[in-house]
């Protein structure tokens, strides 16, 4: 992505800056592929109508900074993690990222069943920007974060959904970055492992990385961000203290 440079609203040198951005969708006016099909038969055009995810929304987050995107479901939270990351590119407006992004989107996205665990950690620290050196100089912290023990040299098909996403995610967390994107991936495993994350998430803050986050978990919000980004009918309604954005979330109706 492009690093122009934006009138700053932050007293931090931004990290990321969506400047007036739009994004749409189609959406087909159809229940299945089959009524697709014969529609498409008979000639008829199958209608689509344009949704708008969001609306012209602009905000910057600065260099070391905790954010927190609130709003209620197709509000266009997972949207705008989209655009930050690269994954969609805006209809209107611009999107600028500093530095390396990792996103903890879809965390173990990259990880392929007949694989080992320990094969699968290369291939995903690879997939999210890292080097075969910067692995290995990692590989130990990653699997002993995991707690998979010895089942690393196993294919991943025989873990269980724990097991996998908790080496998955301790695979994202030990990524050299500048710009950390996090959309609903700290329900893995268990209470301990949970609170392990959190802490791995805040040394990564305090060690100066800009982070993204979107959660329906307004306690995990209020814990990682000060700072709070409320979308609502795809637009930004409120951005500000973290503590005001919950209570505008929790009062808004759907």
């Amino acid at each position: 992505m492009a690093t122009e440079t934006l009138a700053q609203t932050s007293t931090a040198r931004p990290s990321i800056i969506l400047d007036h951005v739009t994004k749409k969708f189609l959406k087909r006016n159809t229940h299945s592929f089959k009524e697709a099909f014969v529609g498409w038969i008979r000639g008829r055009k199958v209608r689509a109508d344009e949704f708008i995810a969001l609306d012209d929304v602009s905000f910057q987050i600065g260099e070391g900074e905790s954010v927190a995107v609130l709003g209620f479901n197709g509000s266009g939270k997972s949207t705008t993690l989209k655009m930050v990351s690269g994954v969609l590119e805006p209809d209107k407006g611009r999107v600028f990222t500093r530095g390396r992004v990792a996103g903890l989107i879809e965390v173990g996205a990259g990880f392929h069943p007949e694989l080992s665990g320990r094969e699968n950690v290369y291939l995903n620290a690879a997939i999210l920007g890292m080097s075969k050196e910067e692995t290995e100089a990692r590989f130990d912290d990653i699997v002993a974060f995991s707690e998979i023990g010895d089942f690393i040299d196993q294919e991943v098909k025989h873990y269980s959904s724990g097991m996998f996403m908790r080496l998955a995610f301790a695979v994202a967390i030990h990524v050299d970055l500048d710009v950390m994107l996090v959309d609903e991936v700290l329900s893995v495993g268990d209470a301990p492992f949970r609170e392990k994350c959190y802490d791995k998430i805040e040394e990564l803050v305090a060690r100066g990385v800009t982070m993204l986050v979107v959660s329906h978990d307004m306690s995990t919000m209020q814990r990682l961000c000060k700072r709070g980004i409320v979308i609502h009918d795809h637009k930004v309604l409120y951005d500000g203290d973290i503590e005001e954005a919950v209570s505008i979330i929790k009062s808004t109706p759907h």
